[in-house]
């Protein structure tokens, strides 16, 4: 994420029933052929992956965070490992991805989507720095080096309008649309979250995500749950107390999340957090340009 001073198919209604009049996002390419393909597969060994550098800590130096004890299931929560598994261990993932020839991760989630195929995350999980990254894979249930459902490559990613034109902070959102696995869909293999947007602010939410950085490892499925604030410094952005750190940039936060099924509705992804609030973490608010992001992912 970025420090600023950056650091089962759901009940919801589907998202892409009207079309948004909204800034247009920008696509990029990446691994169309067959041989494109098993090029960034194999580039992916499992050593590779966990070796990756949390994608904050490649754009200024870390700030760790406070430890964060292993207890059970409770709400509010800032920073524990998920145990209670359902849809939310299949389809919350990591990703892995070349930024500025340097292996890097973030978190990101399969969502519910017309094309079935569909990975919402962050916009600097994407591009950066006016580059996109490349090699680009989602791992959904990644769990201790553990690829249950498979690796799979991107074919296209993408970006908010103004993310791509000037990297705004208010539009910090990505998505990728992944190509087939063995001849099947990721939503088919893994199920896939609801999808909202202009929702009412300041709900209780669940984030998930692989944090990388110490106290975490980036190698299990980590949550906060609480109540969310309007962020006083940005006009858009939303916050949560948390104590995730970099490698969680992606992860989604859910609206109407249920504990015992694992399913919710996606509504912001981790964005950000500010050195001198090391136990809040922010989210970008999904209006209309993330609308029309998600319009032109799930129709690709």
């Amino acid at each position: 994420m970025i420090a600023v001073a950056f650091l089962a198919a759901s009940t919801a209604s589907p998202a892409w029933a009207h079309a948004p009049a909204d800034p247009q996002p920008t696509v990029k390419a990446q691994a169309t052929t067959a041989t494109a393909q098993q090029k960034v597969l194999q580039y992916w060994t499992l050593d590779r992956m966990q070796q990756a550098t949390p994608m904050d800590r490649l754009l200024r130096p870390s700030q760790s965070a406070p430890a964060t004890a292993d207890r059970r299931r409770e709400f509010p929560t800032t920073g524990a490992p998920w145990r209670a598994g359902g849809v939310i261990a299949r389809t919350a993932g990591r990703v892995f991805f070349t930024y500025q020839g340097r292996d890097a991760s973030c978190s990101a989630s399969a969502v519910a989507s017309a094309n079935r195929s569909t990975v919402i995350t962050a916009g600097h999980c994407v591009k950066l720095d006016g580059a996109w990254h490349t090699n680009w894979v989602f791992v959904p249930g990644y769990d201790n080096g553990d690829r249950p459902y498979g690796v799979w490559t991107a074919r296209q990613t993408m970006t908010t309008g103004e993310w791509a034109a000037d990297e705004n902070l208010d539009h910090d959102v990505g998505a990728a649309v992944v190509n087939p696995l063995n001849g099947r869909r990721l939503v088919d293999v893994v199920g896939g979250q609801g999808i909202a947007f202009n929702q009412p602010r300041r709900r209780n939410m669940y984030a998930f995500g692989y944090p990388a950085q110490t106290p975490y490892t980036g190698e299990r499925l980590i949550y906060c749950s609480g109540g969310t604030f309007d962020d006083s410094l940005r006009t858009r952005a939303i916050g949560m107390r948390c104590g995730m750190v970099g490698g969680a940039s992606g992860g989604p936060w859910l609206i109407n999340f249920s504990e015992s099924s694992g399913t919710g509705v996606i509504n912001s992804v981790t964005s950000f957090r500010y050195r001198s609030l090391p136990d809040q973490l922010f989210g970008t608010y999904f209006g209309g340009s993330e609308r029309a992001l998600y319009y032109r992912a799930q129709s690709a």
